[in-house]
């Protein structure tokens, strides 16, 4: 089994190669609930590029991306990151009570972008719901709530677990453009989904 890994370069030596962000994986395998979901899986992602991991659900795209993040343990093989990584998962992650634009401050905060926020709630148009309580807004809402946290964190490696769900049609193109405007400025993406985002010149893994 190969081993996985995960790693982002210095700044110092990215900018000398005129790379912000360079990143390889290679996965050993996966494994949820005692099955083996996927084995010997290698990728790599440079500055501005994308990764689409596709497959049908329950084929183990949350599990890879989890294992991306560092949130689980490969069954076989160890991941190494040195670079932020911002991740999109399932749930919002965001404090239920609180109004939107204060519970996404909170994460901003954390992640040092809070003078990114406000271009990134405007990015998804989610600024007018800033006085929301989380708890009061759509399905649809909250996942372009979700996506803003991502846009200021800031981070040069984006994790994003089925993003287009419970978005329209105007919503995923706004998500499209966020991953553009990313990867145009040296970031880079791993998307995995069940439907289609446009990711120019991505890389696809089916699993």
């Amino acid at each position: 089994m190969r081993s996985a890994i995960i790693s982002a370069c210095p700044t110092t030596i990215c900018t000398r190669w005129k790379t912000l962000f360079d990143a390889v994986v290679r996965a050993g395998d996966g494994r949820a609930r005692g099955r083996v979901l996927f084995r010997d899986l290698s990728f790599d992602l440079g500055a501005g590029e994308a990764l689409w991991v596709q497959g049908p659900n329950g084929v183990g795209k949350s599990t890879l991306v989890r294992i991306a993040a560092g949130l689980l343990p490969p069954a076989d093989g160890s991941v190494m990151r040195d670079g932020a990584v911002a991740l999109l998962a399932e749930a919002a992650a965001l404090d239920a009570a609180m109004p939107l634009g204060a519970a996404l401050d909170f994460w901003a905060a954390l992640d040092g972008g809070r003078e990114r926020l406000d271009a990134a709630m405007e990015a998804m148009a989610i600024g007018s719901l800033a006085d929301v309580p989380v708890r009061m807004l759509s399905t649809g809402q909250k996942r372009r709530a979700a996506i803003a946290r991502v846009i200021a964190s800031g981070a040069p490696l984006w994790l994003l677990d089925e993003p287009a769900n419970g978005l329209d049609a105007a919503s995923l193109d706004r998500l499209e453009a966020a991953i553009a405007r990313h990867r145009a400025g040296g970031g880079a993406v791993l998307v995995a989904s069940h439907v289609a985002v446009a990711l120019p010149d991505a890389r696809v893994v089916t699993l």
